[in-house]
């Protein structure tokens, strides 16, 4: 291959991966194109462990989400101490510089969830797939049921607070009309409404909108609803330099509106409650209905 070939593949390998890193959701094909240009790309499965163990893309490694959760905390769903969740990552043979792709059975939840928490323990290289069986057949993305030895890494956190709020940064938002806080759990949550499936919601937060996680995601694909369809779904002017402040009940539809806005609305300042709802109610934070 001679000089001026050499550079013109050179060219075309980094116009591929610039186009591929311009946002964080890809498709299948997308994801098969990076395989391709990118050599030790980690592929994270954060599906459940019985769902792995049947089926997943080649080379890929299970990381639940919930493994990186508190296991007997008063507060569901609250993360665990950031020292230990990157040292799990790395057992896991992921490191903070690595190109990572997540991907979940194709709710979205669980992946957006991990991707989430990698972002904000600073990995600077992370995509989401979404799993739809069609796609990943025309793409050929590769499945088997082998389990792949992976070798021990280093995580090293490097915080992105930005990306996140605490309870205090929440109480501060309240009224502050530069911050539109997002619920992102369903209506009945919101409402407060007592049922069999919801047993403890006293409502939402003090200015809160609703705009649940279902509502985002079509029902027959799991595929992300459109930027225009968004803003009708919203129901309120919505401006990319005001701050976005989304919660949910545990913090995993929380994710998945952050990665939404970041990603698909292009929003710059998105912040997820880690603590949640689950939270804001355990520590006696006034909800309305």
């Amino acid at each position: 291959m001679n000089s001026k070939k050499i550079f013109t593949f050179v060219l075309m390998a980094v116009m591929l991966v610039g186009k591929l890193t311009a946002q964080d959701l890809i498709s299948a094909k997308d994801f098969v194109a990076l395989q391709k240009a990118t050599p030790g790309l980690v592929i994270i499965d954060a599906s459940k462990d019985k769902l792995y163990a049947q089926s997943h893309i080649e080379g890929s490694i299970n990381i639940p989400y919930a493994t990186l959760n508190e296991k007997d905390g008063k507060i569901e769903g609250l993360l665990l101490p950031v020292d230990q969740v990157a040292g799990i990552l790395g057992s896991k043979g992921v490191s903070n510089e690595d190109a990572i792709v997540v991907y979940d059975e194709g709710s979205q939840k669980y992946s957006t969830r991990v991707y989430w928490i990698l972002k904000y323990l600073g990995a600077t290289n992370v995509k989401v797939l979404h799993k739809e069986n069609n796609a990943f057949r025309d793409a050929r993305v590769k499945l088997t049921a082998t389990v792949p030895t992976v070798k021990a890494k280093t995580f090293t956190v490097n915080l992105v607070p930005e990306i996140n709020a605490d309870a205090a940064y929440v109480e501060s938002a309240i009224g502050n009309p530069e911050v539109i806080i997002i619920d992102a759990r369903p209506e009945n949550e919101f409402k407060g409404i007592m049922d069999d499936k919801n047993t403890y919601s006293k409502g939402h937060i003090e200015g809160a909108i609703n705009i649940p996680y279902e509502s985002i995601v079509k029902a027959e694909t799991n595929v992300f609803i459109t930027p225009e369809e968004f803003k009708v779904l919203a129901g309120i002017e919505l401006n990319p330099d005001k701050t976005y402040l989304v919660y949910c009940k545990t913090g995993v539809k929380g994710a998945t509106l952050y990665a939404y806005l970041t990603s698909v609305m292009g929003f710059k300042n998105v912040k997820n409650y880690e603590g949640a709802y689950a939270e804001w109610d355990f520590l006696g934070k006034p909800s309305v209905k």
